[in-house]
């Protein structure tokens, strides 16, 4: 039982409103056979595109459901649109808490909503699970003991980015294009930290907003300071118009992209393939549109389970895989909890991963965790984008993360 994409789907079509729709679950008396998960994500609003995560995580309770459930129990999984709203998703997340009864609040997006539902989801000692956001903040163990990350840190990767400058092109000059947004403020931040010294070799960095209506300005500009690299830190529809507007204008940088823009359907083709040959990013979970992946075992698993249980969205979107990936992992840790379903032992199991290796991750990419590691993902690989696949390069990468770096 859920309330998810596929209901977020049919009440669009239907022109209810989700809200609704969710309340009419929430007056459902809940079992003591089910599994009841909880999650806010931005159905709608600016960040809209993530929401695919929300959806590809409904469908994989749902796979899990038609396969009799987790330890005999079958997911109830209630999630919720906030708009990007951090206001909202606090709210909402008391809802779930406090109406719905949920076990745990799982892989909710982004920096802000999670923040604001920190300090509540803590005192009321309520798992915050493999929250969909790489800002280290909300892997602070000591602090927050009830909130776990899940991805790599966004300042770390900034970090990586800074350490291919400094080895590859030591004394090249360098321009950023950055979200103006606790998310790219932490990717730039992490970039700063890396090159150290060689920040003097940045000439110009701009800052846009979400919807930006002046990003031809922005790039002109760029192009116009006589720059060898172009580091851009977004999304992925924003990375799309970049790298477009940049071939538009005849240039041609090292251009380096972040994580969640290096998506082969949902940036690089649309900017053209051709305009995008060349691109370099830093991963930890495998592209779908990737040609490399075709004869993948695990991939071949993806493309049945969209085929089968979540018809309504692209088999080639990134955010969907990631969201695949997180929903696969906290099943891990459902399994391992048994018939002990308190959030204690939730917690505590979410806190005992070791080696575990999500099937759409990079080859080698583990996920560990510890009362005192609340990262469970900390390594990425280098890829190029060669005009039709991601190539990697390089070794695996171990990301630094210290608890409390982030204050």
């Amino acid at each position: 039982m859920r309330v998810t994409g596929r209901v977020l789907f049919i009440s669009i079509v239907a022109f209810a409103s989700l809200g609704a729709m969710s309340q009419q679950h929430a007056e459902q008396p809940a079992s003591d056979k089910e599994i009841r998960i909880g999650n806010v994500m931005p159905y709608s609003g600016a960040l809209s595109e993530f929401g695919a995560i929300g959806q590809a995580e409904a469908a994989y309770f749902d796979m899990i459901n038609a396969r009799g459930g987790i330890n005999g129990r079958k997911i109830r999984f209630i999630t919720r649109d906030d708009n990007s709203d951090p206001s909202t998703a606090l709210e909402l997340t008391r809802n779930l808490v406090e109406k719905d009864d949920v076990h745990l609040m799982f892989g909710s997006f982004g920096t802000p909503g999670n923040l604001a539902a920190r300090w509540y989801l803590n005192e009321k000692k309520v798992p915050q699970l493999f929250v969909a956001s790489g800002d280290e903040e909300l892997s602070q163990a000591r602090a927050f003991p009830w909130t776990m990350g899940w991805q790599p840190s966004i300042r770390s990767e900034g970090r990586i980015y800074a350490n291919y400058i400094q080895a590859y092109y030591p004394s090249k000059k360098i321009v950023v294009l950055w979200q103006n947004d606790q998310f790219g403020r932490m990717l730039y931040k992490g970039i700063q930290e890396g090159l150290g010294d060689l920040n003097r070799h940045v000439l110009v960095d701009i800052a846009f907003d979400i919807g930006d209506e002046h990003l031809d300005g922005h790039v002109s500009i760029l192009k116009r300071a006589g720059a060898d690299i172009f580091v851009f830190l977004g999304v992925p529809s924003t990375a799309s118009k970049v790298i477009k507007l940049a071939a538009s204008l005849n240039w041609r940088p090292v251009f380096i992209v972040n994580d969640a823009s290096a998506s082969i359907a949902n940036a690089m083709a649309p900017a053209g393939l051709e305009n995008s040959a060349g691109v370099i990013s830093a991963a930890f979970l495998k592209d779908p549109s990737d040609p490399a992946w075709k004869d993948d075992p695990a991939m071949k698993e993806w493309f049945a389970f969209m085929d089968k249980y979540h018809q309504f969205e692209s088999t080639n979107n990134n955010a969907a895989v990631y969201g695949y990936a997180a929903a696969e992992a906290l099943t891990q840790v459902l399994k391992q909890c048994g018939d002990d379903l308190s959030r204690e032992n939730i917690m505590r199991q979410a806190a005992s991963l070791r080696g575990y290796n999500p099937s759409v991750a990079l080859p080698n990419i583990r996920m560990n965790t510890s009362p005192s590691n609340y990262l469970p993902i900390k390594q990425m690989r280098l890829v190029q984008f060669d005009g039709r696949s991601w190539q990697p390069f390089g070794e695996v990468i171990e990301t630094a993360f210290t608890e409390g770096a982030a204050r």
